[in-house]
């Protein structure tokens, strides 16, 4: 189903009923909302919706709740960027908002967390160490920040042909070269998943429109999106860079309005046609968390929800055809994790992925996510660079104030590998992060240039 919705002439009565029945149902969201958190009662210690115990000023710091004064229970008014209605977008329908949840759960129960609730696209301090860096906390929704960080990196050192490409203009950023850079590469992400005719981006609306699937209690608001779709790509970036705050704010719900806009771009017919019986949903619920399936990933990498990342067309143990990545990524993608050992053939990450355009790399260690980069564009187009280089290594954890260098040599001898894996003792010779690295440089020696191994 495409996003092209076609919505039927109504009576001035019809529009008279609808107006009465959104006013009801607001009514009742607040009712539950009232229920939920017992209004009125002594309830001085209220959970968080993950089912964690906060007080009254780490709720409005952690998610963007509004307490109430004099009261021990507070309104959960989500900070959420407003946008006017009079813009020229288009009011989700009850049956868009029941596709794009059961696209993304593969039902229309679930809802997003607490941690996809308080994420969005916010950078370090401009003209610093980390200035071209998102700022990423755990939870599911880091691998589409960290996703979206491997595409501003390219951005930033490999698209703005007035600026050298070095590590210096990475640190030297204003906060309007931040936002110009964020939003063009929203922008360029949401086309590409488009196909290169179009982009649609979800904003929120004071209004509510969708009634069909609605959890009120839940902190939803899928039911006040509004749609607005694109056919250039310039006017996509200007339209994202005017609203930037309904990304990048602080609790703007951006991530999960990026993914919404993910989604529509890609439109629910292409998704069908990417995915296969892997997958047949975006997100997934592992111990009482929401992350991304691989889907997600391939499709900020490549613009297709691809589902797995071999290459090309596997056959299942079923005889099923299973979709890998068609394309050579921009951005590549490693993967290390416990059991990456023992992984079939249809774990192992393809060429497609493992030698992307660009020498930047999306690493999936452990589940958790990182960028790996190199400054020298030509890294992958000729071979001699290969034998000794530096790359440059950002794990997104909040205690990292700078960039790791690290460099790799992929033709020591053995005794020289031996003897610098003894620096670190016999029981701690590689960390996962070597470890992805040899994925895709077979048996290469990793020299931290004096930081500590990250384990």
């Amino acid at each position: 189903m495409d996003t092209e919705i076609s919505v039927q002439e109504q009576s001035p009565l019809e529009l008279d009923l609808n107006e009465i029945t959104e006013k009801i149902l607001f009514l009742d969201k607040w009712r539950g909302i009232f229920r939920y958190y017992r209004l009125g009662t002594n309830n001085t210690n209220p959970q968080d919706r993950d089912g964690s115990h906060v007080s009254a000023e780490e709720t409005r710091d952690r998610s963007g709740m509004l307490w109430s004064k004099g009261s021990s229970s507070f309104c959960s008014i989500p900070k959420v960027s407003i946008i006017s209605s009079k813009l020229n977008g288009f009011p989700i329908s009850p049956a868009m908002a029941t596709v794009l949840q059961r696209s993304l759960f593969g039902n229309t129960t679930h809802v997003l967390g607490s941690d996809w609730r308080k994420a969005h696209f916010k950078f370090h301090s401009p003209f610093s160490d980390l200035a071209f860096a998102l700022q990423v906390e755990k939870g599911g929704a880091q691998s589409i920040q960290m996703a979206v960080q491997g595409t501003l990196i390219k951005y930033l050192l490999f698209s703005r042909e007035e600026k050298d490409c070095n590590l210096h203009s990475l640190c030297n950023l204003s906060q309007r070269e931040q936002e110009q850079a964020l939003a063009a590469v929203l922008a360029g992400i949401l086309w590409t998943a488009g196909a290169t005719q179009k982009a649609v981006i979800c904003f929120v609306n004071k209004d509510i429109h969708s009634t069909s699937i609605l959890d009120y209690s839940s902190d939803n608001f899928i039911e006040r999106l509004q749609l607005f779709e694109f056919s250039d790509k310039e006017a996509t970036e200007k339209f994202i860079y005017d609203h930037l705050q309904c990304f990048k704010g602080e609790g703007s719900h951006g991530v999960i309005l990026f993914l919404y806009s993910l989604v529509f771009s890609r439109t629910f017919e292409r998704l069908q046609k990417d995915l296969d019986i892997t997958t047949t949903h975006l997100l997934q619920a592992r111990a009482g968390n929401i992350l991304c399936r691989q889907a997600v990933i391939n499709m900020i990498l490549t613009g297709r929800a691809s589902p797995n990342v071999f290459n090309g067309y596997e056959k299942g143990s079923s005889e099923e055809t299973l979709h890998g990545v068609l394309t050579r990524s921009d951005i590549g993608y490693l993967q290390w994790g416990k059991d990456s050992s023992e992984h079939d053939r249809l774990s192992q990450v393809g060429s497609m992925l493992r030698t992307p355009t660009f020498p930047i790399w999306l690493c999936n260690i452990n589940g958790n996510y990182s960028i790996l980069f190199c400054t020298n564009r030509q890294l992958l187009s000729d071979w001699k660079m290969e034998r000794v280089f530096d790359l440059h290594f950002y794990s997104g954890q909040p205690s990292q104030k700078k960039l790791v260098h690290l460099t790799i040599d992929t033709h020591s001898h053995h005794w020289e590998r031996e003897r610098h894996e003894d620096k670190y003792g016999s029981g701690r010779r590689f960390s996962p992060v070597e470890m992805a690295i040899r994925t895709k440089w077979r048996e290469a020696t990793v020299n931290w240039n004096g930081t500590s191994p990250f384990f």
